[in-house]
């Protein structure tokens, strides 16, 4: 892929978050990553959504540094990079305030798997970071944000592909996928399950998680080499 079609891809998918209601004002970002050169593209820090173009876009390399581009890089551009960094297979990130996402995130909670719609996209719940201590949020902020995502999965031994979605503490949700249309799919998808939850906790506060054998049986219709869901390539 050139940088160009990362441009347009990555600016596509900004685009779509205000129009799947994943957004308030300038509260969300979408980021894609090359592999081959190594270079990632961003939205800019605080830019309206209706004025975004693709030339506004900003490159940068894994450490941070600005590529090319005049506007300054989201200020989650660390966090983005931290996971980038440690999870090779991550094509895209997208992270948003959306309410309901952000009402799990904010309650200290995990997003359980309590149906067959979170089954499908996430194989088992939605993890939550642990809260950032004092003085990681009063120094390298963003960074020790990605740090806390990535050791969340890395001491749970998650795999990030089979649950391409986290809830920082106090936060909100980042989601990921292989490009940018699959990072802003798995946004909208984690936004439908946590209004759904949220609405079955309400009316039973004593429900059960889904049991493992149809958690299984949805997530690898989708995924794997026996999945079956939809048309061959």
């Amino acid at each position: 892929m050139t940088i160009d079609h990362l441009f347009q891809q990555t600016l596509e998918a900004n685009l779509a978050l205000p129009r799947h209601g994943l957004i308030t004002f300038t509260w969300g970002n979408v980021s894609s990553i090359d592999r081959g050169s190594g270079l990632v593209v961003i939205k800019p820090s605080g830019m309206p959504y209706e004025s975004l173009q693709a030339c506004h876009m900003v490159v940068l390399d894994l450490d941070g540094k600005i590529i090319s581009g005049t506007c300054r890089p989201s200020s989650d551009t660390a966090t983005h990079l931290a996971l980038y960094r440690c999870f090779p297979e991550i094509g895209s990130i997208t992270h948003t305030h959306s309410r309901w996402a952000t009402v799990w995130a904010q309650a200290g909670r995990e997003l359980p798997v309590l149906g067959t719609t979170h089954a499908d996209y996430f194989n088992g719940p939605v993890p939550l970071t642990r809260r950032l201590r004092e003085e990681e949020t009063s120094s390298d902020y963003e960074q020790k944000t990605g740090e806390a995502i990535v050791e969340l999965f890395q001491q749970n031994k998650l795999n990030p592909m089979a649950v391409p979605a986290v809830l920082v503490a106090s936060h909100g949700p980042f989601t990921w996928g292989r490009d940018a249309a699959e990072a802003v799919l798995h946004a909208v998808v984690l936004e439908e399950c946590a209004m759904m939850a949220f609405h079955a906790c309400q009316l039973n506060p004593q429900l059960p998680p889904i049991e493992d054998h149809l958690l299984d049986r949805h997530y690898r219709r989708k995924h794997g080499a026996s999945a079956y869901y939809g048309q061959k390539p």
